[in-house]
């Protein structure tokens, strides 16, 4: 990478390969007592799936958390997502280690969290059914972690992974009406970011938006009480709080670029 190059924010809810698929997801498969009886869970697979990927979509519930470890912005196009920016430079994720762990104490956004498991819309209907991304570091025979018991009911797991794919599929609906609104405000603006690491060399990352706040103190009267009404407004001041944390990124990157000095 040289020193100026624009970097940008990676991570959305499809694939940059023209696959159509969401972030992470290369075979997602429906779970079929009949067909995956025999198949298991990965124990401790860790998160070398998100190597390569510097922003993940996030939901409006978590971001009071998010805000205390990772920038938030708004994506780029007409869906304003809100994104955790996790990297300066493209395709590279600052908070996975080499040992596929994440960093330390760090929050680990729900999105990262479902993975394996999505939920599928069954064409022409309402119901929803739960994948797992069939590839074999993630995917095995055997009993280990098994998605049906010998009865052919679902397993512990798929149960726990059935809530939680509910649960996200929840936030993520409420979180669509935030990003509208948000994106119909006229509040967000294009920033660029410009950090200095070490050996004063200076990364511009940009492709991403952020709420401006004298837009935010001229909000119309009504729109504002609304956006209380909804419990919205806890979420907007977590997304401005989030800037502080660029420094971390930058802190963090400068300890990989000592690393790889070394």
């Amino acid at each position: 990478m040289s020193d100026n190059k624009e970097n940008k924010p990676q991570g959305s809810t499809a694939q940059e390969d023209g696959s159509g698929l969401p972030l992470f997801y290369k075979k997602p498969m429906p779970l079929d007592a009949k067909k995956h009886g025999n198949l298991s869970l990965k124990k401790n697979f860790g998160f070398g799936f998100t190597e390569g990927v510097n922003a993940v979509p996030v939901n409006m519930v978590e971001m009071p958390q998010i805000c205390h470890h990772y920038p938030i912005a708004f994506s780029p196009d007409e869906n304003a997502t809100p994104v955790a920016i996790l990297g300066l430079r493209d395709n590279e994720n600052l908070f996975l280690d080499a040992n596929d762990g994440w960093e330390e104490n760090a929050y680990i956004p729900a999105y990262i969290r479902r993975y394996p498991f999505i939920f599928s819309e069954i064409p022409n209907s309402d119901q929803l059914t739960l994948c797992v991304d069939n590839v074999p570091n993630i995917v095995e025979e055997g009993e280990n972690q098994p998605f049906f018991d010998s009865e052919g009911a679902p397993s512990e797991l798929a149960k726990n992974a059935l809530d939680f794919c509910k649960s996200y599929h929840a936030a993520a609906q409420q979180t669509l009406e935030f990003s509208k609104a948000i994106a119909d405000s006229g509040l967000l603006i294009e920033r660029e970011a410009q950090i200095n690491v070490a050996g004063n060399r200076r990364i511009n990352f940009s492709g991403f938006r952020i709420i401006d706040e004298s837009k935010l103190a001229a909000l119309d009267d009504d729109i504002f009480l609304d956006w209380r009404e909804k419990g919205w407004l806890p979420i907007i001041y977590a997304h401005l709080f989030s800037g502080s944390q660029w420094g971390h990124l930058t802190r963090l990157l400068n300890m990989r670029l000592e690393k790889e000095a070394a």
